[in-house]
């Protein structure tokens, strides 16, 4: 069990200052707080996650290098938006299969943001490929994806987020019991982390327990797309 408290008020306090000064200027005269408030201890974090996530799901790469490994840029890409703020104002970690094929390899995911933080994991945007491959999955053992998904196996207050296709698409029996899941387009289970807990001694051991309840999902995943887990 891990007591260390990583984020201080000030992770959060900087991060509400940018959702309201999402500016270059702004940022560059207040870089050195993000590093202190934010970036750092985001890094300290992820290097002492790595350890306890390689327990739950050894095949997933958990690297605490500030460039190229799993906390996420802070800069957006805003090329094809219309929103050109050039920061996000949350922090991630994406902690991918250590076969990161392209977007639709399950991966754990971490979001950190003011009333906004959750630990997630699944696939986001699947691939056609991949998509069938689960769904076919989900038709041949439709007892264990419902084993997988209860609530008694993440929880109360977590539950499926993404989208979904209005029709079982064909080939799919829209009479079957996981009807509703033949029609996901993301597989992908979130569960909310308190600002309280972000900032307290806690948070590891809530977010590796979370991780720990959707080891079973995302191990269904991986097997469907033929990736050890």
């Amino acid at each position: 069990m891990s007591r260390q408290t990583y984020f201080t008020p000030g992770f959060y306090t900087f991060l509400t200052q940018l959702a309201r000064n999402n500016r270059r200027e702004w940022f560059n005269a207040h870089k050195e707080s993000y590093e202190s408030d934010v970036r750092d201890p985001m890094l300290r974090f992820i290097a002492a996650l790595a350890p306890r996530l390689r327990r739950v799901a050894p095949r997933v790469v958990v690297d605490p290098r500030p460039v190229g490994g799993s906390m996420m840029r802070i800069y957006r890409d805003t090329r094809f938006s219309r929103d050109k703020s050039p920061y996000k104002t949350a922090v991630a970690g994406h902690f991918r299969h250590e076969r990161k094929a392209g977007e639709s390899t399950p991966a754990f995911y971490l979001h950190l943001a003011p009333g906004r933080s959750f630990a997630g994991a699944g696939i986001w945007r699947a691939e056609t490929p991949a998509l069938k491959r689960i769904r076919d999955a989900i038709a041949a053992d439709p007892k264990r994806w419902r084993r997988v998904t209860s609530r008694t196996a993440f929880g109360a207050a977590c539950g499926m987020v993404g989208e979904s296709l209005k029709r079982v698409p064909a080939g799919y029996d829209p009479a079957s019991p996981v009807a509703e899941d033949f029609k996901r387009k993301d597989f992908a289970i979130s569960a909310p982390i308190a600002d309280r807990i972000v900032t307290g001694p806690g948070v590891l051991d809530t977010v590796i327990a979370a991780y720990r309840s959707f080891a079973p999902f995302t191990a269904f995943l991986c097997e469907a797309i033929g990736l050890p887990f």
